[in-house]
Formats: structure tokens, C-alpha cells, sequence
């Protein structure tokens, strides 16, 4: 069976509050990043699976990301799947 390398990408939702993102945000124009307008935070995971199929992985993947990785009230996600 191929092996897959699924990246997955979690952030707020646009209309949820970061108040991480802002504070980095904060620190980055104070060390002299004038142009950073904004940050937001997010998650990034990386998971290794055996699938019959690239789109078989990433079924797979997302049924994760709604079950357990991704808080779908507050979050989005990103999938991305590779073979490995």
C-alpha cells in the first residue's frame, strides 16, 4: 500500500479573536517589522499514513481534522496530501 504524507493546516476562524496572532503581531512591529498589518496563529500537523489511494488519504485526513484536530466551531483546515 502507498505511503502518504497528509499536511494540515488549523487557524481561526476570520472572525474569532487571536489574541496570540495580535501579540506577536505587537512584538513584530516593535522589533522593527513595520510592515507586518497582522498575524494570526494556527496549527500545523503532519501525519503518515498507508492508503490505497491519494484521495482515500485525504478522505481519511479530514474525517480527523472534523473528529479530533480542528474545533469546527472556531477553526478552519487546510488539507495537503503528498506521497511520501
Amino acid at each position: 500500500m502507498p505511503r502518504y504524507l497528509a499536511k494540515v493546516y488549523v487557524v481561526l476562524k476570520p472572525t474569532v479573536l487571536d489574541a496570540q496572532g495580535r501579540t506577536i503581531g505587537r512584538a513584530l512591529r516593535r522589533l522593527g517589522y513595520e510592515a507586518v498589518e497582522e498575524v494570526r496563529m494556527g496549527k500545523f500537523i503532519r501525519i503518515w499514513l498507508n492508503d490505497e489511494s491519494k484521495e482515500a488519504a485525504r478522505g481519511k485526513v479530514e474525517e480527523m481534522c472534523k473528529r479530533l484536530l480542528a474545533n469546527p466551531v472556531l477553526e478552519n483546515f487546510e488539507v495537503e496530501v503528498e506521497e511520501a
